[in-house]
């Protein structure tokens, strides 16, 4: 007999806790969302801003704070932010105190284009639009479209990531055949690089022609660098 009763309350308690525990929770979740706070990751330019993630938010009908948790649906909040031109990732996640938060990852140009259309390529290679709010110190790229602009790719992505190229290669141009010419910054010749194969090669080999005329004062001595014969460098003296 004692040990029914006790089975009894035993399983009363526990029908009471997962009771208290289901009350909790719903409450949790009826509260309103007290903060909704935007992090940039990586990025210390911002090419969209808090300010404008949290319109955009509202433009959607996304007042978040006036949200409660259990209404809000953050896969929707972050497809949302993804779609944004300026964001590349997003991940949005309730913190236990009840605050929102949203961690963004931008789009990071590489290079800018400029002529009928202006846009930036970004790092994965793809068309990216003009920010309203900062503008990249990126090269400019000359002669090309939304349509074109990939077959630069290979070579801007190489000038990114090397400090040396990034420091004096401030332009692309695309002539009429195709092949590509670099402008340099405090330079008084153009480099003419062909077409955007054999890149690590030709780019040694303009180091070593560079080290080489710095060492003998003769940077001044050209008009013209050509390295599209990839296994040697050719230079027209003025």
């Amino acid at each position: 007999m004692k040990s029914k009763v006790g089975y009894i309350k035993g399983l009363f308690l526990l029908v009471l806790v997962g009771f208290l525990y289901g009350f909790a929770e719903h409450r949790h979740r009826a509260r309103k969302i007290s903060e909704v706070k935007i992090e940039f990751m990586e990025d210390e330019n911002l090419y969209i801003t808090e300010e404008a993630v949290n319109k955009l938010l509202i433009q959607n009908n996304l007042e978040l704070t006036s949200i409660d948790k259990e209404t809000l649906d953050l896969n929707r909040v972050e497809i949302l932010l993804k779609n944004h031109d300026m964001i590349e990732n997003a991940e949005v996640y309730l913190n236990l105190d009840g605050k929102l938060k949203a961690d963004i990852i931008q789009r990071k140009p590489i290079g800018r284009v400029v002529g009928n259309a202006s846009f930036y390529l970004d790092k994965n290679g793809e068309v990216m639009p003009l920010s309203p709010y900062y503008s990249a110190r990126v090269p400019m790229l000359f002669g090309f479209d939304s349509e074109n602009v990939s077959k630069v790719y290979p070579l801007v992505d190489y000038i990114r990531k090397d400090k040396f190229l990034t420091q004096h290669i401030t332009g692309i141009n695309r002539l009429n055949n195709g092949k590509f010419e670099l402008e340099m910054r405090k330079l008084d010749f153009s480099v003419y690089f062909g077409k955007a194969e054999d890149i690590p090669l030709k780019f040694n080999n303009f180091k070593v022609f560079y080290k080489k005329a710095l060492k003998d004062n003769k940077l001044d001595a050209y008009k013209k660098v050509n390295l599209q014969f990839g296994n040697q460098v050719v230079c027209t003296k003025k």
